[in-house]
């Protein structure tokens, strides 16, 4: 069967395509330019490359279904209207299953915890509030036309070779340098909001699964998360002993820990990030597909941590 997967050589795409590679799928990795996957691989020698770039070609679609895909893996479609156009390009194709990835930023303020995947959602942004529309649709097709699509939301997608969100939920590094000598650090309100790092093999295990379990996995909507999630206290902490430092972790109200970070764009993000202070429940992505993740948050975020150390981008 020929699967083609959109950004495979992005964080998903760089664990997921050897794995269909190895059980005997044809894959095509739709990419915008020539970056190499994070992961290195023989599998990948077997691997169709195509440089199309879906936000300058208005046939991006079009060039999609001429592949004649039996799976199409949608790792990068980030609007509603790009979802529309793929699906209804695909329809009367041979495709038998459109696997989209969503995001845990379609939810928006946690109410009740853990939170389902199949629950109402009010994202808080553009970009949750266009996955969430996506996904209002595909579950609209599925339902009306029997459109075969399956939702998948990975959580703050970590790993080595690339920034996580750091315990002030942003990208900044600083924190963990500070924290790798045993400084003080100020995070914001009691430091009790969540963030769900996954490492990206097990997103990637996630949409294996599903496409391997497909009838199971048709009209579904799961969680790509790890088991457990930190609070930002959880997570300071949690650094401060894997560099082997007593932490020293002090605490300021929103608006005093804006001032003491002074910069509008790490805050915006910090704020979109704990704003949602979600626990996602994986269980029907166990029950129904087999997913179990090979990775805690804390052993994702210890492996990228490592990682910053290897590119030098934390001294210690």
């Amino acid at each position: 069967m020929k699967v083609v997967v959109t950004g495979g050589s992005g964080h998903i795409g760089s664990y997921l395509i050897p794995k269909l590679i190895k059980v005997g799928y044809e894959v095509i990795n739709v990419t915008r330019g020539q970056s190499q996957p994070y992961v290195h691989d023989r599998a990948w020698n077997k691997v169709e490359r195509v440089i199309l770039d879906r936000e300058k070609d208005e046939d991006f679609a079009k060039k999609i279904a001429e592949m004649n895909p039996d799976i199409v893996v949608d790792l990068i479609n980030f609007y509603v209207e790009d979802t529309k156009k793929m699906v209804e390009t695909l329809k009367g194709t041979k495709l038998s299953h459109y696997l989209f990835c969503s995001s845990i930023w379609a939810h928006g303020r946690a109410e009740l915890l853990s939170a389902d995947p199949n629950c109402l959602k009010e994202p808080l942004d553009d970009y949750g509030i266009n996955k969430f529309h996506s996904e209002q649709y595909l579950k609209e097709q599925y339902r009306i036309n029997g459109f075969p699509a399956t939702i998948i939301m990975p959580g703050q997608i970590s790993g080595p070779g690339w920034l996580i969100i750091n315990p002030y939920g942003n990208t900044n590094t600083e924190v963990f340098e500070k924290i790798a000598r045993g400084e003080e650090i100020y995070i914001p309100n009691f430091g009790m909001e969540t963030l769900h790092h996954v490492h990206a093999d097990d997103v990637a295990q996630m949409f294996f699964k599903a496409i391997i379990h497909r009838n199971q996995a048709l009209g579904e909507s799961f969680h790509a998360v790890a088991e457990d999630s930190f609070t930002l206290y959880g997570y300071a902490k949690a650094m401060y002993e894997f560099f082997d430092k007593k932490p020293q972790i002090k605490f300021l109200s929103w608006e005093k820990w804006c001032e003491y970070i002074g910069n509008e764009k790490e805050t915006e993000h910090t704020y979109y990030h704990i704003a949602r202070s979600g626990y996602y429940t994986i269980e029907n992505a166990k029950k129904l597909i087999g997913y179990q993740p090979k990775y805690s948050t804390q052993e994702t975020v210890e492996i990228s941590i490592q990682s910053y150390i290897e590119r030098n981008i934390v001294s210690v």
